[in-house]
């Protein structure tokens, strides 16, 4: 079976067709409701950290740099158990991810959606 993964920011509507929906940001998403965004998990762990989110600040110019460092911390601690747990939701059917991010090309749910692929491929 194919992998299935799917990006949503947290502001589109929720669909049939989402399969496991999963919020992959530290944050909860500003304004928005848990009746809203209808998710299945939120998978703070697997996010990028404080610091490293900081540092980015949704800057294109650091985007390179920022899917290295994130890769990086993907590999130990929390956030490998939990990237862990996205890697078996996506082996068990379509998983879509949820991030707030306005930027729909550079953010952590692009990378995770990318190591995903690359791992279960």
């Amino acid at each position: 079976m194919a992998i299935s993964i799917r990006l949503k920011r947290a502001q589109d509507d929720p669909a049939d067709t989402d399969g496991t929906r999963v919020l992959v940001d530290r944050v909860w998403p500003r304004g928005l409701s848990k009746d809203r965004l209808k998710l299945d998990r939120w998978l703070k762990e697997v996010a990028p950290s404080k610091e490293l989110r900081q540092w980015f600040g949704h800057d294109p110019e650091k985007w390179p740099e920022m899917q290295r460092r994130y890769r990086a911390e993907l590999k130990s601690g929390e956030q490998r158990r939990a990237f862990e747990e996205l890697q078996d939701l996506a082996r068990k059917g379509r998983v879509t991810l949820v991030f707030a991010a306005r930027d729909r090309a550079h953010n952590q749910a692009v990378i995770l959606k990318q190591l995903l692929e690359e791992e279960l491929a």
